[in-house]
């Protein structure tokens, strides 16, 4: 009988599980405020995926195009999601992230700079103006470094390769805790917390070709999950258009769509800028439809429209994939993204220094005289776990999320550059709410058996005689889910893949682990594999269900969007018998003055803009 009393227990008034640019924010804000602040990583401090964000964060701060305001970016953020967004949270964000972007200025964050020595930005797909404030092609990093070297100062407490393995509630069903596990020791720890914030990320290495690095196993959303939380929007995954498709070892590895915002081109094998046979209707308005008008953008007319490289992230996916189906692809099955016609040499290191060396070292090629092969690539989760618009909170009490592992902010399609800000607005958010949450509470008992539950559950991997393989198990997930939950879906391939994955769980539940309980890849792997398959089934079964093709999902079954699915979500829990239930719900209407600006044309909207500002 497992003693519990032996385990280590460490408390905290507010707990953050995820230590990226979310994480770190909310951590921040927490400390702000007096509480105890403790913050648990399964890797490394400064490692999370937030680096890998590396054009930049949108925010209307109006420095390069004064033209710009929160208005007009709320309404590039709905138009990008297809309108399925939380349209209170793309509110917040529009309006919050240039303070937030300043502050992070404030804190030490060198970001490029105007003529002026205003804080630079660049155009990003999805954007009317140059919105992202960046650090050359590493503004990730900086943020990171930023947030890491202020939050250091307000008494954070850093719990480093520490794995959360579920949560704790007490008797009223608000979370109190979870347990963890050392992964160099394999020694288990219970951290007792008033409130606890997720800020864990995606779920992307549940397929084959990823940007994701091995920490994106879906933890946040299985272990909310779990514990009775509700998930929204998962069948939406985003496929980043520009991953490496060559050498195979590093397939998949991303290509910032900074370079399509410094002017590269897309070219198939015949040399054709194809992305301008792929404009959709409603961006026609607002994009280039001639290699002429993409030319006068390029050289800084800021009258010219948007060259079609900088279209939305899904259109972009799309058009590659059909582009390679068609014959059209480049040598390893991708297209051809060409920099160096449109730039120096000089240009090119200075503002994509990162590229540069990636293509360098991992292809030996130079970015500045060949172009770059590249193709989709699983990238980023839209949806995730349900919470309020307003304080972050799930429908657990005491457990908030923000970041990728929340839903509701990007709709049906993530627009470049959201991603940061959305690190910092919604983190702040998460760390100011939970803080508050937490002031007026007690730690609470947990219960000792679901303890020793989920610590048996961990080490009967170890314990088995025999059992499958977890490394060939996530080989059969990836395969599957590449190939049945891809980026175009259909009911039959749907179907085969919500059946494979029920063969995958069979085989999982007599997983087995070689090997002691110290630090133990094989067996970290078995404990991640658990969270993948809940994932991947969430979404398997959300994309079966939304029948039609709105942002990121693609159903070749069901092209186009449907009118009636734009008025819900799918939403998934767990249901009474331990079943995944899924359930299509309604979306309260939008405020009316949201709605107005969101359906605004363009023109309207800049007038609109350019009165108040006058008046003001």
């Amino acid at each position: 009988m497992l003693d519990i009393s032996e385990i280590k227990v460490i408390e905290h008034d507010v707990l953050i599980v995820g230590a990226g640019g979310a994480g770190l924010s909310a951590a921040i804000e927490a400390s702000a405020q007096g509480m105890s602040t403790g913050i648990v990583m399964k890797s490394l401090l400064g490692k999370a995926h937030t680096v890998m964000a590396e054009g930049g964060m949108a925010a209307a701060l109006a420095n390069v195009d004064e033209r710009d305001h929160w208005k007009i970016h709320f309404r590039d953020t709905m138009r990008g999601g297809k309108f399925l967004n939380n349209w209170r949270m793309a509110e917040l964000h529009a309006k919050m992230a240039p303070d937030r972007v300043r502050l992070l200025e404030e804190w030490g964050a060198v970001f490029d700079r105007t003529k002026n020595g205003l804080i630079n930005q660049r155009n990003f797909g999805g954007h009317r103006y140059p919105r992202l404030a960046h650090v050359g092609d590493r503004t990730g990093l900086e943020m990171i470094r930023t947030l890491q070297d202020h939050g250091v100062h307000q008494g954070i407490q850093a719990y480093m390769e520490c794995t959360a393995l579920d949560l704790l509630k007490n008797e009223q069903g608000d979370v109190c805790g979870i347990v963890c596990m050392w992964r160099e020791t394999g020694a288990f720890t219970i951290f007792k917390a008033k409130s606890i914030i997720f800020a864990t990320g995606g779920g992307g290495k549940a397929w084959e070709v990823t940007s994701n690095s091995w920490e994106y196993t879906g933890d946040g959303y299985a272990l909310a999950y779990e514990a009775g939380a509700e998930l929204m929007d998962l069948e939406f995954n985003q496929f980043h258009p520009t991953g490496m498709v060559w050498p195979l070892s590093v397939k998949g590895t991303l290509v910032t769509e900074s370079v399509r915002g410094e002017g590269g081109l897309l070219l198939n094998n015949k040399g054709e800028r194809f992305m301008f046979n792929y404009i959709p209707d409603r961006f026609k308005s607002e994009t280039a439809e001639t290699e002429e008008e993409a030319a006068r953008w390029l050289a800084g007319d800021p009258n010219a429209k948007r060259p079609p490289e900088l279209l939305t992230r899904d259109v972009v996916a799309r058009a590659i994939n059909d582009e390679v189906k068609a014959g059209r692809g480049s040598e390893h099955g991708g297209a051809y993204l060409n920099i160096a016609t449109q730039r120096t040499a000089e240009d090119i290191k200075k503002k994509l220094p990162s590229m540069y060396h990636q293509f360098k070292v991992l292809a030996e090629l130079d970015i500045t005289k060949e172009p770059m092969e590249v193709g989709p690539t699983c990238h980023y989760f839209m949806g995730g776990i349900k919470v309020d618009a307003n304080t972050t909170m799930t429908s657990v009490p005491g457990l908030f999320a923000c970041g990728e592992c929340a839903a509701g902010l990007h709709g049906a399609n993530r627009l470049g550059g959201n991603s940061l800000s959305d690190l910092l607005v919604f983190g702040f958010l998460s760390g100011n709410n939970a803080a508050e949450y937490a002031k007026n509470k007690e730690h609470s008992d947990f219960d000792k058996e679901h303890v020793s539950k989920i610590i048996r559950n961990a080490t009967d991997i170890l314990n088995r005689e025999k059992g499958a393989n977890p490394y060939l198990l996530h080989e059969d997930l990836e395969n599957n889910m590449q190939k049945n939950v891809g980026i175009i879906r259909s009911k039959e391939e749907l179907e085969v893949g919500i059946s494979e994955l029920e063969k995958i769980k069979s085989s999982y539940k007599n997983v087995k682990a070689k090997g002691a309980s110290q630090f133990n890849p094989g067996w970290h792997e078995a404990l991640s594999l658990r969270n993948l398959l809940i994932v991947s089934e969430a979404v398997a079964k959300a994309a079966l269900l939304r029948e039609e093709s709105r942002g990121a999902h693609t159903r070749a079954d069901f092209p186009g969007e449907q009118k009636d699915w734009l008025n819900y979500n799918i939403v998934t829990s767990k249901g009474q018998d331990g079943k995944m239930k899924l359930s299509k719900v309604a979306r309260p209407e939008p405020d009316a003055e949201l709605k107005r600006i969101a359906r605004s044309s363009i023109e309207d909207l800049e007038k609109e803009v350019a009165r108040e500002r006058t008046q003001s």
